[in-house]
């Protein structure tokens, strides 16, 4: 049942949600209405990393950690150039940055990228409802005035679309072609020397820059193409492997246009290693389903069992949908599961050297136990080129 509380005196924003139910808090960033599809993030830092990652993209993000903002921001600690996520909720107010790394404060951050949050909501109760009621749409509306119209409100967050059906990773795919050889030193005097002897392609269905930043570090150059780039077109430059990349939106609507292309890909022999929609675009190009979790899975305390060493893996994790093991062909080899719900955490064919997981390998700051997944990838384009000698 929707619930309507009377709007505090202090109140200078309100949040609404699809099913009815309004919260009153008090507003950061710019002063305007912002609808989109709303989720819960359990991790307790990288806060920045998970705004500006592309995977976001028409999501508002309940942070269920209460103290966000209290180390700023910086230029490093982003995943694209602009951020993500259309908005955020807060549990508490953003406090003074008190790292030495700061250069900015969040709230001035949200003004200059055009995005508003709300503080004071109790964000794991919301977080709760969330998990009880399903994921759903949301406006967030921010007046100093406090003047607030709500049967408005309500009409405009009807007229935002669900997530279920677009496809979002042509919105935040990149324009054109281009180079990446910057590993993960910031300090670029002091990053150490690698030979990048072994030529990726990346497609860009909303890559984040770590992902980029760890496959140099493996000695990859690369080079990043826009999503709808055709397999002939990625052949052309002769590359050692193929990347797919993690991003936003329904995967099966991506898939219209992007399958036809992976397996063109899988069958010229190339390794292939995808992340996150990467992956569930290559089991849905070997022939899989895919469907819409109830509420998704992110944060950074994800428990993962590799079921071809039977050791559990700490992750992080920002997906929405899910691949259905079952729906897999023979030639495909469940890989990794959750822990949480059982759900497919990784894949691999049989006779190919390709694969891919669910979850986030690269995630900064962390936690670190997947990032061998880089490491193998490297080891079958090395076996590939000795195969070919």
């Amino acid at each position: 049942m929707a619930s309507h509380p009377p709007q505090p005196e202090h109140a200078t924003a309100c949040l609404i949600l699809e099913d009815g139910t309004i919260f009153w808090g008090r507003g950061i960033g710019l002063e305007q209405n912002l609808t989109g599809e709303l989720c819960f993030n359990t991790s307790m830092t990288g806060y920045q990393e998970i705004l500006t990652d592309p995977s976001y993209t028409g999501q508002i993000i309940t942070f269920t950690f209460p103290h966000i903002g209290n180390t700023g921001v910086n230029p490093d600690d982003i995943e694209s150039d602009s951020m993500a996520a259309k908005g955020l909720i807060l549990r508490n107010d953003i406090t003074t940055p008190s790292s030495y790394r700061a250069t900015d404060s969040l709230p001035n951050w949200l003004v200059a990228q055009k995005r508003t949050a709300i503080s004071g909501i109790d964000t794991r109760y919301l977080t709760q409802h969330l998990r009880d009621q399903g994921a759903q749409n949301a406006i967030i509306s921010y007046r100093t005035d406090k003047q607030f119209d709500l049967e408005s409100l309500k009409a405009e967050l009807k007229q935002a679309p669900s997530m279920q059906g677009q496809d979002i990773a042509k919105k935040v795919t990149c324009a054109a072609p281009y180079e990446w050889t910057k590993g993960g030193y910031f300090d670029n005097e002091n990053q150490p020397a690698v030979e990048l002897n072994r030529h990726v392609i990346v497609i860009d269905y909303g890559v984040k820059r770590n992902i980029l930043r760890m496959l140099v570090d493996q000695g990859c150059r690369l080079t990043v193409v826009p999503c709808t780039t055709t397999a002939e077109e990625i052949l052309e430059y002769n590359p050692d492997g193929v990347f797919l990349s993690n991003g936003p939106g329904d995967p099966a609507a991506t898939a219209n246009y992007a399958i036809s292309e992976i397996q063109k890909l899988i069958q010229s022999g190339l390794p292939v290693f995808g992340i996150c929609l990467g992956h569930q675009l290559l089991a849905l190009a070997l022939g899989g389903q895919t469907r819409k979790l109830d509420f998704g899975h992110r944060g950074a305390n994800h428990p993962v069992k590799n079921l071809e060493t039977g050791l559990v893996e700490i992750t992080s994790q920002n997906h929405g949908f899910v691949v259905l093991t079952e729906s897999l062909p023979e030639s495909v080899v469940t890989t990794h599961i959750s822990l949480f719900d059982g759900t497919n955490e990784g894949l691999r064919m049989k006779d190919r050297p390709v694969f891919s997981v669910q979850h986030h390998p690269e995630a900064s700051p962390g936690p670190e136990d997947s990032h061998y997944l880089f490491n193998e990838f490297i080891v079958s384009i090395n076996k590939q080129i000795q195969k070919a000698a």
